[in-house]
């Protein structure tokens, strides 16, 4: 027998969080101006690397708030209560800090997001929640 220890398997149901951050049409273009996209997704995939999965997505069809971020819960926070929280208009540095801080106390159902998330928040259509969640 190895005298190596091994890790425990993560307990089922522990998936991370998923942050889907929307690079299509509007969003992560020249349409947004004086925001470094490639620098706000690199420092979400910096800071959450070993929390969440950071994932890039086609259009979201919620142009009129371009560059949009949704966080989804992990498997515990759907379990309790957590649902998907989009963002829209997150054209700041301080705002992807804040989100990033989020997630890594657990995100949706787990901890409670910053107070100046709530000027970013939206509800999007049904339609448009449903192809999140199919892509």
């Amino acid at each position: 027998m190895s005298r190596r220890t091994r890790k425990a398997a993560p307990a089922q149901g522990a998936a991370r969080p998923t942050v889907t951050v929307c690079r299509g049409c509007c969003c992560g273009s020249p349409k947004v101006p004086g925001l470094d996209h490639a620098a706000q997704l690199r420092a979400l995939r910096q800071a959450l690397g070993s929390t969440a999965t950071v994932r890039v997505t086609d259009c979201l069809d919620a142009c009129e708030r371009a560059n949009v971020v949704v966080v989804q819960p992990c498997a515990e926070g759907r379990r309790s209560g957590g649902r998907p929280v989009w963002l829209g208009l997150v054209n700041d540095p301080d705002a992807t800090a804040d989100i990033a801080a989020w997630v890594e106390d657990g995100g949706p159902g787990i901890a409670d997001p910053p107070a100046v998330l709530d000027l970013y928040a939206f509800r999007p259509s049904r339609r448009v929640q449903a192809e999140l969640h199919d892509t």
